[in-house]
């Protein structure tokens, strides 16, 4: 199986920029191993199983629920059987049809 997840997760009881917050986020992705990709709007994240992902999803609300008390986040989640690599893959597939 492929799970393909698009994380969004930041506090809402702090500062308006929420750069600092998104970096501490992406440091707990980076030292899951799992392949990512940022965005301006969230981060995609690829793994063989949900529970990879989400375990990956707890320790970032870990990481932030040390000094945040309101912690937002969106989540969308694209499973599939078949093999992992769709991260490029997808936007390879696009990018291929553009003229």
């Amino acid at each position: 199986m492929s799970a393909l997840v698009e994380l969004a997760i930041f506090p809402t009881d702090q500062t308006e920029s929420k750069s600092a917050f998104v970096a501490r986020v992406i440091e707990v992705i980076r030292e899951s191993g799992l392949p990512y990709q940022l965005t301006a709007m969230g981060t995609i994240i690829e793994a063989e199983s949900l529970s990879e992902i989400f375990a990956v999803i707890e320790k970032a609300y870990e990481e932030l629920e040390v000094d945040c008390n309101r912690i937002y986040s969106v989540i969308k989640i694209d499973y599939r059987k078949g093999p992992v690599g769709r991260l490029e893959k997808k936007v390879a597939s696009v990018e291929e049809k553009l003229h």
